[in-house]
């Protein structure tokens, strides 16, 4: 399995993506109205991020766009016209005027889309500052208006998050905070707010053990609970003391001959039910844990059948990324470039 998203997937995950950002309906907003004059059009209530069904996916959705920009604009692997329409639609919907709405939107309202939607921000911000050109820079100036919000929000959330929530969708906390961590400094969040998401992180899970991987999958899940949480305590601990901790956790995955439900793609009976499509997902969620995971696991048959089960997880989950259903389509491509992208190690 490669470290680098593949140039094969450039212009489709690209085109995906394009149509998704600019298609404002059909849409499922998270809104709580307050009155009628809240009934307004999506674009009104976000101007930067309106299309691709919810909120959440087309923010990832702008990751994708960058993050192929970023891999593939001076390789020849992305057409010049392809990657000017990037330009143009990142250009319209990441100025500093829409993401001022945006910031205001998510300091409103300190439920929405947390920590989902705000470790996606986060990482979006984190691509377009590691663009490392005047556009990426344009796009993270404007963006640090979300930052600043997400880090105020986090600062505020963080130390009354007694609980973790641990479910396989959207709210899951560990991989929220994962992400946050993964790409935070890059973003612009400040140090002390990093800092209270790890020691959270650390508060939560570090006393686990034993953890029910034979539950898994619930029906609708697009992350795996378990390796969600392995994962993010792989960027937290010294790696002896993760090889100790996982030992303990999921002492089925990581012994001298794995044996764990996790390691096999889950049955998806109908591709095209938007719940039971989550599993989808699932698999391209897990490809990515379990190839983290792996690196940072010693040489040995766990860290070679979870290698071997992400394999898997992809070949599953690749071919019903772009199947024309706007149900997965609006959103399974950005997995699936987690997924390749991910590179094995601690």
């Amino acid at each position: 399995m490669s470290p680098a998203l593949p140039a094969a997937y450039a212009v489709p995950f690209a085109e995906l993506a394009l149509a998704n950002v600019v298609r404002e309906y059909p849409n499922a907003p998270a809104h709580l109205y307050t009155g009628p004059e809240e009934l307004v059009a999506p674009r009104t209530l976000h101007p930067a991020f309106y299309g691709g069904y919810d909120w959440h996916s087309t923010v990832h959705m702008h990751w994708l766009l960058v993050r192929i920009v970023r891999r593939f604009s001076t390789t020849g692997d992305l057409p010049a016209t392809l990657t000017t329409r990037i330009r143009e639609v990142l250009d319209t919907h990441l100025t500093h005027a829409n993401i001022a709405v945006e910031a205001s939107y998510l300091r409103g309202r300190p439920y929405f889309e947390r920590p989902y939607g705000w470790a996606w921000l986060i990482a979006l911000a984190a691509e377009c500052r590691a663009l490392a050109t005047p556009d990426g820079d344009r796009w993270a100036d404007a963006l640090a208006l979300g930052v600043a919000a997400v880090g105020d929000l986090l600062g505020a959330w963080l130390p009354k998050a007694t609980y973790p929530v641990r479910h396989g969708v959207h709210n899951n906390s560990a991989f929220g905070l994962g992400l946050i961590l993964d790409a935070g400094g890059t973003a612009g969040l400040p140090a002390p707010v990093l800092d209270a998401a790890t020691d959270r992180l650390r508060t939560w899970f570090t006393d686990d053990h034993d953890a029910p991987a034979h539950w898994e999958p619930s029906g609708q899940d697009f992350l795996s609970p378990a390796l969600a949480e392995a994962d993010a305590m792989r960027r937290v601990l010294p790696v002896a003391e993760f090889r100790t901790w996982i030992a303990a956790f999921l002492p089925d995955l990581v012994s001298a001959a794995p044996d764990s439900t996790l390691l096999d793609p889950p049955v998806v009976s109908d591709h095209a039910d938007p719940q039971i499509g989550h599993l989808l997902g699932l698999t391209l969620s897990r490809a990515a844990a379990l190839r983290s995971i792996a690196g940072a696991l010693p040489e040995g048959p766990a860290r070679t059948a979870l290698l071997a089960s992400a394999e898997a997880h992809l070949a599953f989950g690749l071919p019903t990324v772009s199947s024309g259903d706007f149900s997965s389509d609006h959103w399974l491509a950005t997995y699936a470039a987690l997924a390749l992208d991910t590179p094995p190690g601690h």
